[in-house]
């Protein structure tokens, strides 16, 4: 949510207010129609105003859920970091986060990914097959954590 929010601000107090300067600027200049900077701040112009009434939205329909609030941690849930291992016992970790703060670098997967669609509900010892674009995947639940 705070990211979302930042983005927003950002949006709103410091990028939109820049291109409205340009705009103005180049509409002064005479013919729009061959005007790049008009032309090109009025395409950015929308792009923001796109974005700006998307973040709304999301922000609107967001709810904040806090993971120790869990009651039952012995199955995967919103929030939680799982362990997993795989047929080579290769060993990775991920944490189920909202779509909007998924990084898989980080090991965080947005809740309505393949992956995490799979952990729902699992409990240690589970095993789970995702099917992914390289293929289908097993992988075994070792360890459920919730921070």
């Amino acid at each position: 949510m705070a990211t979302l929010r930042a983005r927003y601000d950002h949006l709103l107090g410091t990028e939109r207010p820049e291109i409205v300067e340009i705009v103005s600027w180049a509409a002064g200049n005479g013919d729009r129609s061959e005007n790049g900077d008009y032309i090109y701040g009025r395409k950015r112009m929308r792009e923001i105003d796109r974005e700006l009434a998307h973040l709304a939205r999301r922000m609107k329909v967001l709810r904040v859920v806090d993971p120790a609030q869990q009651s039952d941690r012995s199955r995967v849930f919103f929030g939680a970091r799982v362990e997993l291992a795989d047929d080579d016992d290769l060993r990775q970790s991920v944490t189920l986060v909202g779509d909007d703060e998924q990084d898989a670098g980080a090991g965080r997967v947005g809740w309505n990914s393949p992956i995490a669609k799979a952990l729902r509900g699992a409990s240690v010892g589970d095993v789970r097959t995702v099917r992914l674009p390289s293929g289908v995947k097993e992988w075994e639940i070792m360890a459920i954590a919730y921070d």
